[in-house]
């Protein structure tokens, strides 16, 4: 359970990181649909 928290920490800190960068709509878009598709494949293959 730790490491599913850990993991959805460090994702959260990441994608709010990143959007202080990217002012786009669409790449924003494009970062909350990696990081959902790569938070659910960790999660999925434990």
């Amino acid at each position: 359970m730790k490491k599913v928290i850990g993991l959805v920490l460090f994702c959260t800190g990441v994608g709010m990181a990143l959007m202080l960068l990217l002012p786009h709509r669409i790449s924003v878009l494009f970062v909350i649909t990696a990081m959902i598709l790569v938070g659910y494949n960790l999660f999925c293959s434990c």
